[in-house]
């Protein structure tokens, strides 16, 4: 069994997960899945703005593991905030995957997480989804909004590696019990991270690479981890992080590589209006 955290409303989401980001739906997202499923994820990541969704379902679909053994994240656009919006997304959603969403998130910061709090408790009602959170939420943003919800998000997508450990971020979310899922966890493509001489040493001591290591670092830290790649044998092998564990020796050299520099920047000006123009769904 996949091991897994329980989420501050009960639901219990696995450590690892599969992340589908900039996987093309020309079957290559379908191979993808179907390529992690096999190797033992249950635990997929999705989005409507990854126009990957209809792959994820079919391949979940067509895996022959039971539905409810493997969980689904997917999240709302920004052009489909608002009641209305978010019901047209919901369903759009449900259509694309062919089945109930395990997690929903509020793919980037606002405060329509109000009006989604009341879209979900109609759909978790009826089974359509069972958790509810957030996405690219930071410090700054989760003291605007988070306040004012009639439902505390029991998860914040964000970047988190050990380059950039959310820190003061964590300091909020974890006194909430909100849980911290990792995207970029490998450090989006980071090789000075990837070589790093200790990680390295680390690697040698455990039989294991670079990236597994910090993976499990990650985990060790309590954060969910959605490494991505299209590779079999890459995706098989991140997964093989569970048969060791880092020391608080080598879990203080991790803490210690943080910089407080992430790669995008929410906070940033113009953020909303250059997602907007940049992704556009269509039914």
């Amino acid at each position: 069994m996949m091991e897994s955290f329980e989420l501050n409303d009960g639901v219990r989401i696995p450590k690892i997960g599969f992340g589908t980001y900039l996987i093309p739906n020309d079957g290559s997202t379908y191979k993808a899945v179907r390529s992690a499923l096999d190797a033992g994820y249950r635990h997929i990541d999705t989005a409507a703005a990854y126009f990957n969704e209809e792959e994820v379902g079919r391949a979940v679909a067509e895996s022959g593991i039971p539905r409810e053994d493997i969980f689904i994240t997917s999240k709302l656009w920004l052009q489909d905030y608002g009641y209305e919006g978010a019901k047209k997304g919901i369903a759009r959603s449900l259509r694309h995957l062919g089945t109930h969403i395990d997690l929903y998130l509020i793919h980037q910061p606002t405060v329509m997480f109000l009006v989604l709090g009341r879209r979900w408790r109609r759909a978790r009602q009826r089974g359509d989804i069972r958790s509810i959170g957030v996405s690219n939420m930071t410090p700054k943003i989760w003291n605007s909004f988070v306040p004012q919800f009639e439902t505390i998000p029991s998860v914040n997508q964000v970047e988190f590696n050990p380059t950039f450990q959310q820190k003061d971020l964590r300091a909020i979310t974890d006194e909430l019990g909100v849980r911290i899922e990792a995207y970029f966890p490998l450090g989006h493509g980071n090789r000075e991270l990837l070589t790093n001489p200790a990680l390295m040493a680390m690697a040698e001591k455990y039989g294991k690479n670079v990236g597994q290591i910090i993976l499990r670092a990650e985990i060790q830290d309590g954060a969910v981890v959605l490494p991505k790649s299209t590779n079999p044998q890459h995706i098989a092998a991140n997964l093989d992080i569970f048969d060791f564990a880092l020391t608080d020796e080598e879990m203080a050299i991790v803490h210690a590589m943080d910089t407080g520099k992430p790669s995008h920047d929410p906070d940033a000006n113009g953020v909303e209006e250059m997602l907007r123009s940049a992704f556009v769904i269509e039914d």
